[in-house]
């Protein structure tokens, strides 16, 4: 990722540009590399980016059962691993959950700052950073397979209540 950091969504975001700008991306992708994002696998992308929270499988279980669908546990977590494993999510393992990638398919290496009281998460992949991260592991001689860092403390939003408490 590069650019400008994106700031923590203020108050009253709009998630709709989110969604559709993430399902775009997904779509593409699947399309540049031949992969199916069958209706479950979108909806399931969709429902994680509904907000800007972790999302935990049972939670998009119980979403998807509001809605009249009737997926079982393997349906839900098979299209989460299609998601993870194609780059479109992130896993939040702190929280046993999953967020969507700003950066659907590209190679990077993730930090999610996620704040403890309102629970929104914001992708970042300082460049800087994970190059120290991957210089730390070839010094210990580490193969390095994934990582995320997470990060959590308070977003902008929550700061400005807790200074009006």
């Amino acid at each position: 990722m590069s650019g400008p950091t994106p700031p923590f969504p203020a108050a009253g975001h709009d998630h709709r540009d989110c969604v559709n700008s993430a399902l775009l991306g997904a779509e593409r992708h699947c399309t540049r590399f031949g992969l199916r994002l069958t209706p479950v696998r979108r909806r399931v992308l969709e429902l994680i980016w509904r907000s800007h929270r972790p999302s935990g499988a049972y939670e998009l279980l119980e979403q998807l059962a509001a809605e009249g669908h009737r997926p079982s546990p393997p349906t839900v977590y098979r299209a989460l691993e299609f998601l993870l494993k194609h780059k479109l999510i992130h896993r939040v393992s702190s929280r046993n959950a999953f967020v969507g990638c700003s950066c659907p398919g590209d190679e990077h290496m993730a930090q999610i700052f996620l704040c403890d009281r309102c629970g929104i998460a914001v992708e970042q992949a300082d460049p800087a950073l994970n190059r120290q991260i991957l210089n730390k592991a070839r010094d210990m001689q580490f193969v390095l397979h994934e990582q995320t860092v997470e990060l959590t403390g308070l977003c902008p939003q929550c700061q400005d209540t807790r200074d009006g408490d």
